[in-house]
């Protein structure tokens, strides 16, 4: 399933689901969910009611939002969770639970990206895969100020001394780059 993220005018065509082998009964954190679930929604379709998916943000209203929508839609397996993703230890999911942690259009928005990346491997199970997706260093005619992207060099490094195993590098559109790791 490929997923229409809806990032200014540009489309995740990648199917970021198969980049981690998401299927039923996995747990799911999506951390930075925004207000309209474009990972959690079709995550929670994927895991089916013996998975559940954490729809996890900052701001109660996109909270609010993606609640409504999976009430709308039918999905009893998704949990919306009230966190600021850069305090390690904040995000209400019980630590060392998740099959699958997705991080996508999220670091653009912060200066702490290392402790974004740490809370993510603390929320993993061993051998549970974290999938990011940012704007790349690229010239767009939208999209945040390049001094605001999050340079995919610096994210493999926090996160390969967050202790995660550097697994592959994919093309997530135009102006994005996706990575994923493995927590082993």
């Amino acid at each position: 399933m490929a997923i229409n993220q809806g990032l200014g005018n540009e489309l995740i065509k990648t199917d970021i689901f198969a980049k981690v082998d998401l299927h039923e009964g996995m747990n799911v954190g999506d951390l930075g969910c925004g207000n309209l679930g474009y990972v959690s929604l079709p995550a929670a379709r994927i895991v089916g009611a013996n998975g559940m998916v954490y729809a996890v943000d900052i701001l109660k209203s996109a909270l609010e939002s993606v609640a409504g929508r999976a009430r709308q839609a039918g999905l009893n397996n998704l949990k919306t969770v009230w966190s600021n993703l850069e305090i390690i230890g904040a995000t209400k999911v019980p630590a060392e639970s998740l099959d699958v942690v997705f991080v996508v259009n999220v670091l653009f928005q912060s200066d702490k990206d290392e402790q974004i990346i740490k809370e993510s491997f603390r929320l993993l199970k061993s051998g549970g895969k974290l999938l990011i997706v940012d704007w790349d260093q690229v010239s767009a005619p939208f999209g945040p100020p390049m001094a605001d992207r999050a340079k995919k060099e610096d994210i493999k490094l926090f996160a390969q001394s967050a202790g995660f195993q550097f697994q592959e590098e994919f093309e997530a559109g135009q102006y994005h780059y996706g990575l994923v790791f493995l927590k082993s």
